[in-house]
């Protein structure tokens, strides 16, 4: 017999952490290869875990709601293989775990954490907080390193799950630890109280109000898009594209196309060729920050927000959009989207956006003020097509008044990065290219 190691697996190039939310195998059941051994969730994604192999499951090393750094052991299968394995060394617990060194951080204060201060205080930091909140072994080890006690490790504001401390949370407190005072600690967790040892006071909103929790999915979005707001200084600029050409084009393709490709001719591809473009003409939009340094993507990756059917919201990726033509955009627009609507995005769908397209004209809006997809700087949004009157100049120099097909741009950019020239630059290069869009394409 053999026994089988099952790490917890890399979910994307920004995830440190994972949360068991379910065993769908106990500790003596038999498992086949590929089967869902757990299922799992992080700050970006829900997700399953196969197994690597058949056999028998020995050992799971983590409870349900235990969050595990990536790499982690996190159970045990025991094969009929007769080829000689060695035995893994005891993974400790959660409460007990000191996780692999992270990968070197790229500013000043993120390195520190990875070095052995002599003159740190000793501090004691464990598994949960007064407040009730979880810390995960990484965070842990971070602040025992860096001399935080669980009184001041209180006070970090997270925006993990559930509120959780998460490595960005706590390096980007220590970034401003010199400087500034600890922010406000955060409210305790409620938990029910022992029989006749006083219960807990529930906040009374009155008959009249309907009290309705946030899901998982939908803290996680208030949570990033509060991080984004309060971190990035937005400015939106507006620019009103004429898409008669394409409005007509479209028409006329789009039987042609879906009997040729097998998908729908939408507006969206159309609008990512059209950013695509845009990108290349102006990398630094194509960019995030970090600290003092801008870090220009040399892969153009756009991100699709998508409308679950659930009301929220996620964001899959379309990599090297620009390497993509007209009909490859269509599928990839359509897989996408797809999977979001049956929940079958992979971690990697995800990952990796450079820029993101929200299309709120598909709710019949007429312009919007998006948020930035963090860390991201510049996110666009695609307003309603409308026929409206505009003046327009004939071939012989003359003004007449024609009925066109017209919608409104409107980009939201990082202000610390982009500016006015700069946006506005490549907001009308957008226009540009879709008021030139080319009718005389092959399909």
């Amino acid at each position: 017999m053999a026994k089988v190691e099952v790490i917890m697996p890399k979910l994307g190039e920004s995830i440190i952490e994972a949360t068991v939310l379910k065993w769908l195998k106990q500790p003596g059941e038999s498992i086949n290869e590929d089967d869902t051994l757990l299922e799992i969730a992080t700050d970006k994604v829900d997700s399953e875990v196969p197994s690597p192999v058949s056999g028998k499951l020995v050992e799971t090393k983590y409870n349900e709601g235990d969050v595990v750094p990536i790499g982690e052991v996190i159970a045990l299968i025991e094969t009929d293989a007769t080829a000689t394995v060695d035995e893994p060394a005891p993974t400790p617990t959660p409460a007990s775990a000191t996780p692999a060194p992270a990968a070197a951080p790229q500013n000043p204060a993120a390195a520190t954490t990875q070095e052995a201060k002599v003159s740190a205080p000793s501090v004691q930091v464990t598994k949960t907080g007064a407040s009730g909140r979880f810390y995960s072994p990484l965070v842990r080890n971070i602040a025992k390193t860096e001399g935080i006690g669980m009184e001041e490790l209180e006070k970090i504001p997270g925006t993990g799950k559930d509120g959780r401390v998460t490595k960005k949370d706590i390096l980007a407190y220590l970034a401003n630890r010199s400087s500034a005072p600890a922010p406000a600690a955060p409210p305790k967790v409620s938990t029910p109280a022992p029989a006749n040892n006083g219960a807990q006071a529930t906040k009374d909103y009155g008959d009249d109000v309907e009290v309705v929790q946030m899901d998982r999915m939908r803290q996680l979005i208030a949570k990033s898009m509060q991080n984004s707001w309060q971190t990035i200084p937005h400015v939106t600029s507006y620019v009103e594209a004429d898409v008669t050409r394409i409005w007509k084009w479209r028409n006329k393709v789009k039987g042609e196309f879906q009997q040729k490709y097998g998908v729908k001719l939408t507006f969206t591809p159309i609008f990512f060729e059209a950013v695509a473009k845009a990108l290349r003409d102006f990398p630094m939009v194509n960019s995030s920050v970090d600290g003092d340094k801008i870090l220009l993507k040399k892969r153009i990756n756009i991100g699709m927000a998508t409308a679950l059917p659930n009301g929220n919201l996620i964001v899959p990726v379309i990599k090297d959009a620009d390497q993509l033509n007209l009909a490859g955009l269509a599928h990839q627009v359509f897989d996408l989207a797809d999977k979001a609507r049956n929940n079958k995005l992979a971690p990697d769908d995800i990952q990796g956006g450079t820029f993101t397209i929200t299309n709120v004209g598909s709710y019949g809006d007429l312009y919007g003020t998006p948020i930035i997809n963090f860390p991201q700087t510049a996110i666009l949004g695609t307003g309603l097509i409308r026929k409206m009157p505009a003046v327009i100049q004939t071939a012989d120099g003359d003004d007449v008044i024609a009925i066109r097909y017209k919608m409104i741009l409107s980009l939201s950019y990082d202000h610390r990065v982009i500016d006015g020239f700069l946006g506005g630059s490549f907001a009308n290069k957008v226009k540009h290219y879709l008021e030139h869009f080319d009718i005389d394409q092959a399909i």
